[in-house]
This record gives C-alpha cells, structure tokens and sequence, in this order.
C-alpha cells in the first residue's frame, strides 16, 4: 500500500455509513464477503470490479485496526437489514400486493 494514512481511503458520512473513497461502497460489503463468506482479498476485488485490491486491503486493515467498532458496525448494519426487510414484509409496497393478488387470481384460474 501507498503512503496514506488508512482513513484516507474512506469517507465517514456518518457513524453507520463508512464508504470507500470514490465509491458509493460502504465497508461493510468488503467486510461482510472476508468475514461472512470468507473470501480473499483477491477474490473480493474480482467480485467488484469498481473498487481495487488496495481498497479491499484498506477496509481489512481498518477492520482489523478498529475490531471492536468495526464490529459494532457490522453488527448495526446487519439488524438494521433485518429490520428493513421485516418492515416490507408487514408493510409491502403497493405494487408488489398487486403482483400478489395478480398470481392467486393467475393461479386459481389455473386450478378451475
């Protein structure tokens, strides 16, 4: 890796959004394919081709840095998620009620 300092390779937008720098990516999706899925470093960069393989060093490095926030992070990130797709469940959007009700009634004419 170059001469930067390691958070020079982010943007802290705020406490639960850390993105790498030039990117719409936040840390999290580096963390969550080496930590959760175990991939390689090389792996990752290959898997998003918009981000290089000093950035996916980088978020490790960080990571490793920083593991009980970083932690915490992941932590929030990954119950907010759940949260977020709870509430569609209960609460979906219109359209995909519709889409619903149009595959009963496409099934039960089926059935007749």
């Amino acid at each position: 890796m170059s001469s930067k300092h390691i958070t020079e390779y982010f943007n802290f937008l705020s406490p639960e959004d850390i993105r790498l720098q030039n990117s719409r990516m936040g840390i999290e999706t580096i963390l969550y394919e080496y930590i959760d899925c175990g991939r390689s470093p090389e792996e990752i960069a290959q898997i998003y081709p918009t981000i290089s393989l000093e950035q996916v060093y980088a978020t490790i490095l960080y990571y490793l840095q920083n593991q009980e926030a970083v932690s915490n992070y992941m932590k929030n990130w990954i119950e907010h998620g759940h949260k977020m797709r709870e509430q569609q469940r209960l609460n979906p959007p219109p359209v995909s009620e519709k889409l619903r009700q149009l595959r009963i009634a496409r099934k039960a004419k089926k059935q007749a």
